[in-house]
């Protein structure tokens, strides 16, 4: 039908939204013809974004989110090591896991269901990984001797990357996309916010303690998020 401009289907509802142009009662009367009970939920006037649009708007927020995560993957990390902070280095790394699925994100954009399906499943192979290489090497910190690390860095750094988290959310939520793979990119956006909080009160128990003991422990918790993320995301890609 020439006024019809876009068909967006929602099967396990069994909703269709129909972008169209003219009296929408010629458009259902097509649609009874397959007696499938079609009824009207709504019709209201909006502005119409058509698939290349989408296309471009998503590549334009996965590319903002994607800056904003390397900026703070380098900078938690250098901190992080000159803090000698566990719990700055493991949300690091996890800010780099993040990027990486952005950029696996951008790929997937405009393609077919199944490859963003895909794309979901590898970032959480690669979740998968990164929690397991984290909580070994809070282990190696546990026995052995480690110095306390600066909390006044692991303070400041952090709430300086719960704000870019905080953006990134924010653009993600904006976009109201129900795709696999931006989904898969805010439930990453999501636990970097709880980690980022969870590093900051860290922080402040490394002061009051004077004890590595509350550093090790986010780092842990870090790498318990990224493994129930990576199985969030594992039950998103099938």
């Amino acid at each position: 039908m020439p006024g019809v401009k876009n068909l967006v289907f929602d099967v396990p509802r069994r909703l269709l939204q129909v972008y169209h142009t003219g009296d929408y009662r010629d458009i259902l009367d097509v649609l009874d013809t397959l007696k499938l009970e079609t009824k009207v939920i709504s019709s209201d006037p909006v502005e119409f974004i058509g698939p290349t649009d989408e296309h471009s708007r998503q590549r334009r927020v996965l590319w903002q989110v994607l800056a904003i995560n390397l900026f703070f993957f380098a900078a938690e990390m250098v901190s992080g090591l000159f803090a000698r902070s566990m719990g700055l280095v493991a949300d690091s790394l996890d800010m780099l896991a993040d990027s990486i699925v952005y950029g696996l994100s951008l790929l997937a954009v405009g393609g077919s269901d199944m490859c963003k399906k895909r794309v979901a499943g590898m970032a959480g192979y690669f979740q998968a990984v990164l929690a397991i290489m984290g909580f070994m090497e809070v282990v190696r910190r546990f026995i052995g001797y480690e110095p306390t690390p600066d909390f006044r860095s692991m303070i400041v750094v952090s709430i300086s990357a719960l704000a870019g988290n905080i953006v990134c959310l924010y653009l993600l939520l904006r976009s109201k996309s129900t795709e696999a793979h931006i989904q898969a990119s805010m439930i990453f956006t999501s636990m970097d916010v709880i980690v980022n909080i969870g590093v900051i009160i860290a922080g402040v128990l490394v002061c009051l303690t004077n004890s590595k003991i509350p550093d090790l422990a986010i780092g842990t918790i870090v790498f318990a998020l990224v493994s129930r993320g990576a199985y969030r995301i594992f039950q998103l890609s099938k």
